[in-house]
């Protein structure tokens, strides 16, 4: 394995729990990264927060209303996650940003001690507000909760984000369906870093020390405007990168190909974040393309429908099959939940509607893609990440039940 190598344009190492001082000598919190190693593309990394290190690669699990679903912050932590994700759009509407301010903020209201990564909410209001109208201002949209009204604007966005105070904020982008037409892609875009623009200088005023906002790279599948798209957004000079507007139905084959073109237009020495993606192939397949981290609801939203990710593949809790089968659902899991309750037990809890069936069966995805995530890391560090990658793609593909 090479030298750890700093990604920042003085290397320097990373002081602890990314604090850094002023000129008169103060510990400050500083937001930094660093690259360890490298295998091909595949990048081991460290992100620093005022609240911790995160791991790269790393796998945020989705809390998107301040909860994993079905989870103790406990057992979050404990799976192995350095970092989770909460959501604007859901939080802004309840209990609300001012609230979860009032109380002291969201990682004190949901207990949790490590770093959190908000999203702007601009994908929620697209896919989930009941009327929205888009323009130069923002978002204007009705909740899906209860049909009030609000605006959502790039600068809105940052303040709500700065109440709840997560450590690495999103800015508010347009996500529009695909496929779409090219020239209301192009307004996305374009609209989208004029919006980027204006979340950087709120972000400016209204920031604490040691907090980040990422930029999101849009553009659908039109490689075209991905370029454009990059290239202004890394001129704006941010401290990472996301890429969105993937995993919407345009299936493995395309979303490669968009990474394999917007990934290196990204700056080697910032983090690289592929936003809702997804399946533990694709999460394989994005880091050997240089990508640093990820999140997704798919753990725990198989977990609550009774589909389980192993080593050997996936498996449907639901499925006659397993309701006399004494062993455990994954042999190679280092989970209680995997390793200690038979799939007769997990099954019988899956058919019975049992809420333990949800939270077993979500833990033991949560700590999969956890133990799936230290695996890239040290595959990395060893220098053998194509090779482990091509036999843990083998194992996966034995997909028992489907």
């Amino acid at each position: 394995m090479s030298r750890p190598q700093d990604l920042s344009p003085h290397p320097r190492p990373l002081p602890a729990r990314g604090r850094g001082e002023d000129s008169a000598g103060e510990r400050q919190p500083r937001f930094g990264c660093r690259k360890i190693a490298q295998s091909g593309l595949a990048r081991l990394g460290e992100i620093a927060t005022p609240r911790g290190l995160v791991r790269t690669p790393a796998f945020m699990p989705v809390g998107t209303v301040a909860t994993v679903k079905a989870l103790y912050p406990e057992q979050v932590k404990a799976a192995g996650a350095d970092i989770v994700l909460a959501n604007t759009y859901h939080l802004m509407l309840r209990p609300g940003a001012e609230r979860v301010a009032r109380l002291g903020g969201l990682h004190a209201f949901m207990r949790w001690e490590g770093p959190i990564l908000t999203d702007s909410g601009g994908f929620q209001v697209m896919s989930l507000a009941r009327i929205r109208e888009v323009s130069e201002e923002g978002v204007r949209f009705a909740s899906h909760l209860d049909g009030s009204r609000h605006m959502l604007t790039p600068e809105r966005a940052v303040e709500i984000q700065c109440l709840l105070g997560s450590d690495i904020q999103m800015q508010l982008d347009e996500c529009i369906e695909l496929p779409a037409e090219h020239s209301d892609a192009e307004r996305a875009v374009e609209l989208s870093l004029r919006w980027a623009e204006r979340a950087r200088t709120a972000f400016a005023r209204e920031a604490q020390p040691g907090q980040a906002l990422f930029a999101i790279v849009q553009g659908g599948t039109d490689a075209e405007l991905r370029r454009r798209s990059a290239e202004a957004l890394v001129a704006m000079d941010f401290p990472g990168y996301a890429v969105g507007g993937l995993a919407v139905g345009e299936g493995q084959e395309l979303m490669l190909a968009t990474l394999d073109g917007v990934v290196p237009l990204l700056p080697a020495d910032k983090p690289r974040y592929l936003m809702g993606v997804g399946t533990p192939e694709d999460l394989i397949e994005a880091v050997a393309r240089g990508i640093d981290m990820f999140d997704c609801v798919l753990p725990t939203r198989n977990g609550r429908h009774g589909l389980a990710f192993t080593w050997s593949g996936r498996v449907n809790l639901r499925n006659a099959k397993h309701a006399e089968d004494l062993s455990p659902l994954d042999l190679d899991s280092s989970c209680p939940a995997a390793r200690d309750y038979s799939r007769a037990y997990l099954h019988h809890l899956v058919r019975s509607g049992e809420y333990l069936g949800a939270m077993l069966l979500s833990w033991a995805n949560t700590a999969f893609y956890q133990q799936l995530m230290a695996a890239m890391r040290a595959a990395i560090a060893e220098d053998r990440f194509a090779a482990w990658a091509a036999e843990t793609k083998r194992r996966l593909g034995g997909t028992p039940d489907g």
